[in-house]
């Protein structure tokens, strides 16, 4: 890639026009020792800003010059060569810059010590091409050497002193008629260049200037100035280094004596190389006579530093009559640029300035501007995973951007992303500004985004995964480059924790929602709670995007009753959580709360009826429940009040009744007072799905999988009349399963402790007992048997 180029002829698109004063900021003007600097911000001028110079006519170039109007000439790139300008738009640095030799054509100098510029900057300004005048006055404190040497970028140009101290004879005024040759093509003086080869035949000074060369003669000093690859220059190696050479003589011939002046330009072209992260610039020691250089000074960007600056740093190195000067690629001072080619790359630009001093008979000053470019450099980006897992929410930090690269765009998993970010995104993006002019993007991606893929692992845990494909563009060119980088992040997964809480009438369970609740579900018993469930059941479930809760009310299937006595008891209900893949359980939340209660019926699972009657109805008057019993009169309460009584007996005893229906066991008792006259009655039941009873009776023990449900009938039994329900009170176990009928030849094999049976018909459905069979298992002492 060119380092720089020059500002070629345009012409005028629409009438120039005046605009306002150059804002402050744009425009900056300095004056150096040996040139004229001005600065122009590209944001300000655009790329297709021009310059003219203002000012004295010079008698140089006939061809090449354009002269626009009185006065101004349009700076071209052969005519700024020749008249000791250089233009350069630094793809890295976001200025133009002009560069005015105190030499140039059209300045106005007076003694040589004060140098007036003058010129225009042409730019767009409201789609009008306007003229912006710029001028300085520039004084240098240095004093001129006998000989100096200036090393351009595109030209090569030597002034010497004029004054000259030789034989009797010669007259200072015989210098004055330089100054007719430059417009008289008869002119005694004339030109002689030399090449290592051969000596080319003189030529008149006009002849010379045709050719693109400069002779001008000041009140002081004699100025030659060259192009660079002219027709008379020659290329030679100096100690492997390659330099550029113009050896010009120039003479006139005064009556019996010749006056000559010997004009020699000689400047490294060494382009520069990149060797180990370095700029290395290299140029001979000693380009002119004398022993060696007395004095070495070298900076960037106009600014000469003193040698132990360098020579501190090891950057300058005097080796083999060599003078090596390596900058590092990141140094300060130089310009950095960003390439889109696929990936993002950068080269840097160094503007090299040297001044060597060499000390002969009269001193040498040589004054050299290098622009030094490295070749396309890959940037690496830098991207860091900040994801903290608890946060359940990705951070990606893509970090390292240059300054003139930005974001457009973005891709999750494929899904693609303009930023800046909508409103309503579930994910943010922030730049973030660092202090070596990059900055960076930091990135959040919730975990539970539909972007991001989720993989369910092994001993629940979850692997989130998010691919980012970023899109950049570099700036002000909008090319594009692409970075990706894939993320992911693995988390332990516990099941979801139920809040339980006590009320009066029941159990209440909330959960919140989480992201991953979607890998359990809860279950009453073997059951999965849904709506449908719940409804079945009579629990309240509400179910909204925040949360779920469940009312369970007391009495309701699940709920298992202990520690029954006349001032109350404990309820208890269990939610299981399972996982859904495998249907395993995970968790159990279990609620256990104290009640109050009128009436309360449990059957155990090891075959225990308790239950607590509200017996006012059927108390005769003058009696108490405690004086109440079972159909064996033997029954009596465990505890008794004025109008309960507490009952707590193994079911197959106290005379139960046991009937099989629908794949169910039923144990049913009584408690009555024993009297003829009895109008009401209390019948207690508890059932048991068949399938989940081991043995219905055993010598010592009752097993069953699961609780009963047990209810509470109060009825009216008027003499021949069948029984008639008034009040039930119901506590409810898992629904049964549906047996067999084959289920009945093993009860009746598993009667252990019963004495005999009494297997009826029914010839009427009983409202509790419909179709079926009723098996009465009786207890009777042999002694009795009549």
């Amino acid at each position: 890639m060119e380092p720089f180029f020059y500002f070629g002829m345009m012409s005028l698109l629409s009438v120039l026009v005046s605009c306002d004063p150059v804002p402050d900021g744009v425009v900056h003007m300095e004056c150096h020792e040996r040139y004229f600097m001005i600065a122009v911000d590209r944001s300000f001028a655009g790329d297709e800003a021009r310059f003219e110079a203002v000012g004295k006519p010079c008698m140089i170039l006939k061809q090449g010059n354009t002269k626009d109007r009185t006065g101004v000439y349009a700076i071209t790139k052969s005519y700024a060569a020749s008249c000791g300008y250089s233009i350069a738009v630094v793809p890295s640095s976001s200025c133009i810059e002009l560069r005015a030799s105190y030499f140039s054509c059209h300045t106005a100098n007076q003694d040589d010590q004060v140098f007036t510029f003058s010129f225009n900057l042409l730019a767009r300004c409201d789609g009008a091409e306007v003229v912006y005048a710029l001028n300085k006055t520039c004084l240098p404190l240095l004093q001129w050497s006998p000989r100096e040497v200036t090393c351009e970028v595109n030209y090569m140009e030597v002034s010497v002193r004029s004054e000259i101290t030789c034989a009797a004879g010669t007259r200072k005024d015989d210098w004055n008629t330089l100054t007719t040759a430059h417009a008289s093509a008869t002119s005694d003086w004339q030109v002689m260049f030399q090449n290592d080869v051969e000596q080319i035949a003189p030529m008149s000074l006009s002849d010379a200037r045709e050719r693109g060369y400069v002779f001008e003669l000041t009140d002081g000093r004699l100025v030659f100035r060259a192009p660079y690859g002219q027709p008379h220059a020659f290329i030679s190696m100096v100690n492997g280094i390659p330099v550029e050479v113009v050896h010009a003589t120039l003479f006139s011939r005064q009556s019996w004596f010749v006056i000559m002046v010997d004009l020699l330009t000689t400047c490294s072209i060494h382009e520069g190389t990149f060797e180990d992260g370095h700029v290395v610039f290299e140029t001979p020691e000693a380009l002119y006579p004398g022993p060696d250089a007395t004095r070495l000074f070298v900076g960037l960007n106009s600014e000469l530093l003193e040698p132990s600056v360098f020579t501190d740093r090891e950057d300058i190195v005097i080796k083999n009559n060599t003078v090596q000067i390596r900058i590092p690629f990141n140094m300060d001072g130089g310009h950095r640029k960003s390439v889109a080619s696929g990936d993002l790359y950068e080269f840097f630009t160094f503007h090299l300035h040297m001044e060597q001093l060499f000390d002969d008979e009269e001193e040498t000053r040589l004054r050299l501007h290098r622009m030094l470019v490295t070749p396309l450099l890959l940037h690496p980006l830098f991207t860091q995973n900040q994801t903290v897992v608890e946060e359940h929410m990705f951070t990606v930090y893509l970090g390292d951007i240059p300054e003139d690269v930005e974001l457009l765009s973005f891709q999750l998993n494929g899904h693609e992303i303009l930023w800046p970010l909508a409103n309503t995104s579930s994910y943010t993006i922030v730049n973030v500004v660092q202090p070596n002019h990059q900055h960076g993007y930091m990135l959040k991606v919730p975990f539970d985004d539909p972007a991001v893929s989720q993989e369910f692992c092994a001993f629940h845990s979850v692997k989130y995964s998010l691919g980012i494909n970023y899109t950049l563009r570099v700036l002000p060119e909008n090319e594009l480059c692409y970075h990706s980088v894939s993320v992911s992040a693995l988390t332990d997964v516990s099941p979801p924790v139920l809040d339980a809480a006590c009320s009066e009438t029941g159990i209440t369970f909330r959960v919140d929602h989480r992201p991953l609740d979607f890998l359990w579900f809860f279950s009453v018993g073997s059951e999965e709670l849904t709506s449908e469930l719940a409804a079945q059941r009579g629990y309240r479930m509400t179910n909204d995007s925040h949360a779920l809760q469940v009312v369970v009310p007391l009495f309701t299937q699940g709920f298992q009753y202990e520690g029954i006595t006349l001032k109350g008891f404990l309820g208890t209900f269990e939610i299981l959580v399972k996982e859904r893949q495998t249907s395993a359980v995970q968790r159990s939340i279990t609620k256990t709360c104290p009640f109050t209660s009128s009436e309360v019926i449990a059957c155990s699972m090891d075959g225990r009826m308790t239950v607590l009657a509200d017996l006012s109805l059927i108390t005769p008057s003058g009696a108490t429940p405690s004086s109440s019993n079972l159909l064996d009169v033997f029954c009596c309460p465990v505890e008794a009040d004025s109008t309960r009584a507490l009952f707590s007996f193994p079911l197959n005893s106290c005379s139960s009744k046991v009937k099989l229906y629908n794949g169910e066991v039923i144990y049913e008792n009584e408690i009555f007072y024993y009297s003829k006259h009895a109008s009401e009655r209390v019948v207690v039941q508890c059932t048991y799905p068949l399938d989940g009873l081991h043995r219905l009776f055993s010598m010592h023990r009752f097993e069953s999988d699961s609780p009963g449900s047990g209810r509470i009938i109060h009825s009216s039994q008027p003499t021949a009349a069948p029984l008639r329900a008034t009040t039930v009170l119901q506590t409810r176990a898992p629904a049964p399963m549906r047996t067999s009928g084959d289920a009945n030849a093993k009860l009746l094999a598993s009667y252990g402790n019963v004495r005999y049976f009494r297997v009826l018909k029914s010839r009427k459905p009983h409202p509790d007992r419909r179709k079926g069979l009723f098996f009465q298992a009786v207890k009777r002492d042999f002694r009795h048997r009549g």
